[in-house]
């Protein structure tokens, strides 16, 4: 990393990860006190919010991890990294049409790994993962912190996800939770059980391990509170919209600046340090561009083979529901293509 780098990311990290943190309290803070004034925030509203967090903040980001992943690599490799991720998602979309309640639980299996995996590489880079020593555990702080998306909000708010998971189900088949509902009561409180141990066993064996300062394993733990504080507040729909622009994304941005760029095998998709501005600029359009018309592509697909791709009565609410899959279409080869397979470098790359 070269001095400028190293400056510019000791400078800016901290304070960049402080935003993130920021964030959230503020929400927890707002809902707290929206709660206390007896004010009704509709789904409506919700969804709104969902689908500006979600659609216009965070799938621009998304697409830059992969572009940064594939910027230095070798074109043989960018060729297999993209046919791979277009039918990993295509076999997800077959999934779902198949097995709606399967794919729903793939999909939320995904929010999970997602969030958990991308945080923990974050973590990594700013304050440490030193009290995170075997694989296990690193499944398990995982499953802790990307937990807090999906298993929080089920023990928090099991209405509003019980509703929302019949509607992306009712994409497919209405009424196709029906059969499991009434098991759901149950499976809320195994859930919410399951979750608080895996927390407590992620924290306790992290305390164990830590090194002397104990400063990783000190972020770590607030962070998590933090997570399942602000899972636990925020209404649900809201929830998971903001939080991977305010809260991922910002941290994958933090990631970026700190990481040394690796010097991979293949040309620069940009044309590399001697090109002139005009043709990083022209060459960083094109690449926008595709990457927009590939995913609208997919996007189109997947709506003409649903066959309700808009479920319900409320248009926002439906849309909510389509999107919250569709972004699981693509969630899944994001996290299995950009990093579990891609061991050279990945999405998440930390030298």
């Amino acid at each position: 990393m070269s001095s400028i780098r190293r400056q510019f990311a000791a400078s800016t990290g901290p304070t960049v990860m402080m935003i993130s943190r920021a964030a959230l309290i503020g929400l927890i803070v707002l809902f707290v006190a929206v709660r206390l004034a007896g004010i009704t925030v509709t789904l409506q509203t919700q969804a709104a919010i969902y689908l500006l967090g979600m659609v216009a903040l965070n799938l621009p980001h998304g697409g830059y991890e992969h572009f940064s992943n594939l910027r230095r690599r070798a074109m043989r490799f960018r060729g297999k990294y993209i046919i791979g991720y277009l039918l990993m998602a295509t076999a997800f979309m077959g999934i779902f049409i198949l097995t709606p309640v399967i794919g729903l639980a793939i999909a939320i299996a995904i929010a999970v790994a997602k969030g958990g995996g991308g945080d923990l590489y974050a973590l990594q880079i700013t304050a440490g993962t030193d009290h995170i020593q075997s694989r296990a555990h690193r499944l398990l702080a995982v499953a802790a912190r990307g937990g807090a998306v999906m298993a929080v909000p089920i023990v928090a708010f099991p209405e509003t996800f019980h509703a929302f998971s019949s509607l992306m189900i009712g994409m497919v088949d209405p009424g196709g939770l029906t059969g499991i509902a009434r098991y759901f009561d149950v499976t809320r409180i195994i859930i919410g059980i399951g979750y608080a141990i895996t927390v407590i066993g992620h924290l306790g064996v992290g305390y164990r391990h830590r090194p002397v300062d104990g400063s990783g394993w000190i972020v770590d733990a607030v962070e998590t509170i933090l997570l399942i504080g602000y899972f636990a507040v925020v209404p649900v729909v809201v929830a998971v919209g903001l939080y991977f622009p305010l809260w991922y994304s910002i941290r994958q941005v933090v990631r970026e600046i700190t990481v040394e760029t690796t010097t991979a095998r293949g040309s620069d998709l940009l044309g590399g340090t001697h090109a002139s501005v005009g043709t990083v600029a022209l060459r960083a359009w094109g690449i926008l561009i595709a990457g927009a018309l590939t995913t609208a592509i997919v996007a189109v697909g997947f709506w003409w083979v649903i066959p309700n791709p808009v479920p319900g009565e409320s248009i926002s609410l439906g849309l909510v529901a389509f999107w919250s899959v569709f972004i699981s279409v693509i969630a899944l080869p994001h996290v299995l293509i950009g990093n579990v397979l891609d061991y050279q470098r990945g999405i998440w790359h930390v030298p």
